[in-house]
């Protein structure tokens, strides 16, 4: 329950006041809604029923506790675990990634790094399938600053097109976004590689492949082979000494016939079909 006694907010040395003698209570279960004109103080007050500011006099109590007597960091203990926020603008960190943003919100409710890493992970799959829910018109490209297999892994089987660490030079970044946005896949050699070691690492392997692997010719097996080792096009053409455009041909005959968005996908099926083994 809130309780608000006559609280009043002030800036700038009384300059400017925000709040005059504002007294409120609001049970458990009622709802609120502030409504009036710009400038007379409903964002005030949200900020300091929210902890994000401190009244100039008067009191703000939750649940019997007075936030403004509070330390900081207990503060912050309560609305990290008792009040929630909708802003009208993203409020993300921008020098941070978005699995950065995700695991910073969760420190203040004491989750611990392993448990945090996995939540980043969910929370990036879970955008991505969203984005990507209207079939090719919309394609993922996962930058960030970790380099750790759970985001990888998620943000992969989720429908990314592609992953790279965000440190890269801006020419690489602008040149990965034209690379996604023809339709094709991104993945950085490092990236390939720790995906073909997790799956070496941890095999999950369908009991029964689906019919359209069986689908597939001698041909197209190896060239799937070798698009799960990360190889381009024009690789595969010279492995198995054949034209880029024949090779460009089998990629996409593969993908057809596995009903899959792109060559990050074909990786990953590769991998937890079995049909192909490092």
């Amino acid at each position: 329950m809130y309780r608000l006694s006559g609280v009043t907010k002030e800036y700038g040395h009384g300059a400017v006041l925000a709040l005059r003698g504002v007294d409120l209570v609001l049970p458990d279960g009622d709802w609120l809604a502030v409504r009036g004109p710009t400038g007379h103080g409903k964002s005030t007050l949200l900020q300091l029923m929210g902890g994000l500011d401190r009244a100039t006099t008067g009191t703000v109590e939750l649940d019997g506790e007075d936030l403004g007597r509070m330390r900081e960091t207990a503060v912050t203990r309560i609305r990290a675990r008792s009040i929630g926020f909708v802003f009208q603008s993203f409020n993300l960190v921008p020098t941070l990634s978005a699995a950065e943003n995700v695991e910073t919100a969760l420190v203040p409710l004491g989750v611990r790094g392993a448990e945090r890493r996995r939540r980043a992970a969910e929370a990036l799959a879970a955008a991505t399938r969203l984005i990507t829910a209207d079939g090719a018109q919309s394609r993922v490209l996962i930058l960030t600053t970790f380099d750790l297999d759970e985001y990888v892994f998620a943000a992969l089987r989720a429908g990314a097109s592609g992953f790279m660490l965000k440190d890269r030079p801006p020419e690489e970044l602008l040149s990965a976004v034209r690379v996604i946005a023809a339709g094709e896949a991104l993945l950085a050699p490092n990236v390939t590689r720790r995906l073909i070691e997790h799956f070496v690492r941890h095999p999950d392997p369908l009991h029964t492949p689906p019919t359209a692997l069986a689908g597939l010719t001698v041909r197209e097996r190896e060239v799937l082979g070798l698009v799960a080792a990360g190889l381009s096009n024009a690789e595969i053409a010279g492995k198995l000494v054949m034209s880029v455009p024949t090779a460009k041909t089998h990629v996409s005959r593969i993908l057809a016939k596995l009903g899959a968005r792109d060559r990050a996908q074909l990786v990953v099926i590769a991998y937890q079909s079995g049909l192909v083994r490092a």
